[in-house]
């Protein structure tokens, strides 16, 4: 059995995993209008992290680009509630971690220096800045690890999928600890732009990102980190540290289609979710359903084909945005944390329409949760699915 003994988060007006129960919890936006990045210099809703610590451990970190600061600040945070500090030495611990964008914002930076021919002024560690495993390797770096360092880069399951990867790893014996999940900072105009011209980002920034509801201009761009740390439970137990919950499968496809296309049908994702669950029912699903309806019907559509309306079905994403590659560490540290405390987060910021015939939780749900499925899915099509149960 692989377990969870730690995780830790870093996300927009979220420090650490405390402030997220709250805002879990409360169903609080922490989203915010970010002016004149949009095309035409229009505002947009966005979830940024406005600071970001360059001291950490006692380190200066200022150099490094910021997706590698909140990895590392999720991964601290993660080993200090796993009670790791002092025990990774002579271990095999691996590290991986997903992204989409990585550094996509400080390779822009570069690209206006280099387009104008300025050499002079070309930042200098612009090799370390824009170099996407820099999440990863910066976390290795800081604990003094030399185990396998892995960045998965594709797409919005990435960390989902690092979730997996690291759960194969201790189950075949290839690692004692797995230090997964993601980091992401794609606030940046290319991003930007591009969603813009695909359509996916229409509107006044106040309507985007309202999960389930069909009147949707879009979703919100979000930065943060989401790390959790896995062992197998004998080694877990021998250590005395306590048990956050139980990785209990991961299953994952694609939709074998163009590489700028998805599968509106949701054929494939529906047999990602039908091979997780093997005809179980979880106490409810943690969707990553973002305010686009291409994606958000294919939620739809997996809820009708597997479940019924005794499961009850959200989003958080109303309430921290889309982080890219960043969102299934998220979500699973949001399943995490409500299996201990007893909830069902709320889908905020959306009146369901459309969706009425799902049952979509709206206020925070007190109840006993045994298990939660989660779900990722996006650009390139990639399904990863994962179930998360209680110990």
């Amino acid at each position: 059995m692989i377990v969870v003994t730690g995780y830790g988060m870093k996300g927009p007006m979220i420090d650490n995993t405390k402030q997220f129960q709250q805002i879990l919890e409360n169903g609080t936006c922490t989203l915010n209008i970010c002016q004149k990045i949009g095309p035409n210099e229009t505002d947009i809703l966005c979830g940024q992290i406005a600071h970001t610590k360059h001291r950490i451990d006692g380190k200066n970190y200022r150099s490094y680009p910021k997706v590698a600061r909140l990895a590392l600040l999720a991964a601290v945070e993660a080993v200090e509630m796993a009670g790791l500090r002092e025990k990774m030495q002579g271990r095999r611990v691996a590290v991986i971690i997903g992204t989409s964008t990585g550094g996509l914002i400080d390779i822009e930076k570069g690209a206006a220096f280099s387009s104008a021919g300025n050499s002079s002024q070309f930042p200098p560690l612009s090799a370390g800045l824009s170099n996407f495993h820099s999440g990863a390797s910066a976390i290795t770096a800081h604990f003094g690890l030399n185990g396998l360092t892995l960045t998965l880069t594709n797409g919005c399951t990435a960390s989902t999928d690092a979730i997996v990867m690291g759960k194969l790893l201790l189950e075949t014996g290839q690692a004692d600890i797995c230090m997964v999940g993601g980091a992401e900072a794609p606030i940046t105009p290319f991003a930007i732009y591009s969603f813009y011209k695909g359509n996916d980002m229409n509107g006044t920034a106040e309507a985007f990102g309202r999960p389930f509801q069909e009147d949707c201009d879009g979703f919100v761009f979000s930065e943060g980190a989401g790390v959790l740390i896995l062992e197998r439970e004998a080694d877990a137990l021998q250590r005395e540290i306590a048990v956050q919950g139980i990785v209990a499968k991961g299953s994952s496809n694609n939709d074998g289609l163009s590489i700028y296309k998805s599968d509106l049908s949701g054929t494939w994702m529906i047999e990602a979710m039908r091979e997780l669950m093997e005809g179980q029912m979880p106490t409810y699903v943690n969707s990553q359903a973002l305010g686009l309806d291409s994606n958000d019907n294919v939620e739809k559509e997996v809820h009708r084909q597997l479940f019924d309306a005794s499961v009850p079905i959200t989003s958080i994403k109303g309430m921290i945005g889309h982080p890219f590659g960043a969102a299934g560490a998220m979500q699973a540290i949001s399943a995490l944390i409500s299996i201990r405390d007893g909830f069902i987060p709320p889908t905020t910021r959306s009146n369901g329409c459309g969706f009425e015939d799902l049952p979509i939780v709206f206020e925070t749900m007190r109840r006993h949760v045994q298990s939660v499925a989660i779900t990722s899915h996006g650009f390139g099509g990639n399904n990863s699915c994962l179930l998360i149960s209680k110990y």
